[in-house]
């Protein structure tokens, strides 16, 4: 075990690079194993989530070979199991996502609890929901298991119930080699569940509506291998946003794509933030004034997440961190977790003027001033604020739980240190 020690106050300065996309390429993997070729993904972040993926796909009976520092070949074949390591789909949310493709490739699974990070109660119901109406059955068996059979995959007209990411995601995989024509309603279509639908197609499959909330994938008899490259992470852009605008004196992210992303642009600069665009990507001025930008008739603000294209709750940890840096005061409503506000605990611990009003609603009145404190991580983003909110902070601060944070943020102590940050990796 591991623990981050951080001094903070340094001021941050120079440039640094996202990795890639880590919720493209969760997906990415499993949907290799639709092709009896073999499929090749580039720009894979080197991080807990991949490993603990890429031991899955081995654990199926499909091969995997590094071929360089973020870029493997997944090799399936024709044959791999019916049944997934229960010991590693503990470890991780994205287990969820063998559902689809290896139920295409063997008509049946056997599926273990999937693990993940705890933000409070995730459903599954919507993905088999789904699945049923493509001829697709599934029961619980006595250890908790998902046995899945299919007698026939057929395409099918589907309404979800939730625009969940990862259900969207299984059922491209699945109607990718479906007999027919399939039609998603209400289908997510975050950045990240297009980088799937475009691998696919890079692959062969016939989709379109990409970037809506409308899929339609018309059946192919097979997929074709491909080489495919993984878009980066703009969750972790936004990230080192957040911390350049509370400690930074002139930081230039690498990621051009990360402009585009009007709905989180606008939240940060509601939350005083100014970012300036560069060829290069997202350059944040140094020496920031920040304040909250209060509504008409000088209302208190209120930021909250929704699916794509609205705000992600993936941020609202880091945006949290910077209202908490921001002068004025703001309300933050998480309507998709009810356990992701926990982690505000850790933040008044160090100082921080912040009300916890319900599971889902805090109140932050800032600016407040932090100081370093003993400190878990929860979960990968709140982790990632936690980093944030140690380094503003005035003394030294213990990170425990890093594991969580490994889990999404590729070298993330070696990358601050390259902006001059102090912090350091401890074993325990």
């Amino acid at each position: 075990m591991e623990k981050f020690v951080i001094s903070g106050g340094n001021r941050l300065k120079g440039e640094i690079t996202p990795s890639g996309n880590k919720n493209e390429a969760l997906p990415a993997i499993a949907a290799a194993l639709l092709s009896e070729e073999p499929v090749i993904l580039r720009n894979i972040p080197e991080i807990e989530d991949v490993k603990i993926m890429l031991e899955l796909v081995r654990s199926a009976g499909a091969s995997v070979d590094r071929i360089e520092n973020g870029a493997y070949r997944i090799s399936s074949g024709t044959h791999l199991r019916k049944e997934l390591d229960r010991d590693l789909c503990r470890k991780i949310r994205a287990s969820i996502l063998f559902a689809g493709p290896l139920t295409a490739k063997n008509g049946e699974l056997i599926l273990p609890p999937p693990g993940g990070d705890v933000i409070g109660r995730r459903r599954i119901d919507t993905h088999f929901t789904a699945m049923n109406a493509m001829g697709i059955d599934h029961q619980f068996d006595g250890n908790f298991n998902l046995r899945i059979s299919a007698g026939g995959i057929r395409g099918a007209d589907i309404f979800l119930e939730e625009q969940s990411v990862t259900a969207t995601e299984n059922l491209m995989m699945l109607a990718a080699l479906a007999k027919g024509t399939t039609r998603i309603e209400n289908a997510a279509c975050e950045p990240h569940v297009q980088g799937l639908a475009g691998m696919l197609q890079a692959m062969g499959a016939r989709i379109n509506g990409i970037g809506t909330n409308t899929l339609i994938v018309q059946g192919v008899e097979r997929l074709r291998g491909a080489d495919y490259t993984i878009g980066n992470d703009y969750l972790e852009t936004w990230s080192y946003a957040g911390l350049a605008a509370i400690m930074g004196e002139g930081v230039l992210i690498r990621d051009s794509e990360a402009l585009k992303m009007w709905k989180i642009r606008m939240v940060f600069e509601k939350l005083g933030v100014r970012i300036e665009e560069k060829p290069e990507g997202l350059f944040v001025a140094g020496n920031q004034q920040l304040r909250i930008k209060a509504e008409m008739f000088d209302a208190i603000p209120v930021i909250d997440d929704a699916p794509w294209p609205q705000f992600p709750t993936d941020l609202m940890s880091i945006a949290i961190v910077l209202a908490v840096n921001s002068a004025g005061t703001v309300v933050f409503f998480e309507k998709m977790y009810d356990g992701r506000m926990f982690f505000v605990d850790n933040l008044i611990a160090m100082g921080a003027k912040i009300i916890l009003c319900d599971p889902h609603r805090v109140v932050v009145a800032g600016p407040s001033r932090l100081y370093g404190a003993t400190l878990e991580s929860p979960d990968i983003r709140a982790g990632m604020a936690l980093i944030i909110a140690s380094l503003s902070a005035e003394g030294t601060s213990t990170v425990y739980n890093i594991r969580q944070i490994d889990r999404g943020y590729e070298m993330i102590d070696g990358k601050l240190r390259g902006l001059g940050a102090e912090i350091q990796r401890v074993k325990i």
